[in-house]
């Protein structure tokens, strides 16, 4: 008995160190402004996903303002398809990373955390 349950603790332990490691990964892909700049490039649509304030002391030209808590229903208001090219941004990436799984557990499948504003702001391409 001990025998089985440590197997199935074994097992457990790995397929959660697995899903963190996998997340990770998937976070450090994110965030990278040339990529989030060539997005914009494309056509992609831009939100902003800080506060009113914040948007209004500066941001993106194009961007949309949906602070990151509405940002499904901001989605929604706009008529957002689901395969609709995406990149979001806040200060640091935090609020845009929680926005983009929120987007992305609605569904959508083109959504890209571009990370934060300064950082885009001192790689946008010339």
């Amino acid at each position: 008995m001990f025998t089985a349950l440590r197997r199935h603790l074994t097992l457990w332990l790995t397929l959660v160190l697995a899903t963190f490691s996998l997340s990770a990964q998937a976070t450090a892909i994110e965030k990278d402004p040339q990529h989030a700049w060539q997005m914009v490039n494309q056509g992609a649509v831009v939100i902003d996903v800080r506060t009113a304030e914040e948007f209004a002391s500066g941001h993106l030209e194009n961007a949309i303002n949906i602070p990151f808590q509405q940002i499904v229903a901001g989605a929604n208001h706009y008529k957002l398809a689901k395969n609709t090219p995406i990149m979001l941004y806040c200060r640091s990436g935090n609020r845009s990373g929680k926005a983009n799984q929120m987007l992305i557990q609605q569904g959508y499948t083109h959504t890209y955390n571009g990370g934060g504003y300064q950082t885009l702001m001192s790689h946008k391409p010339q």
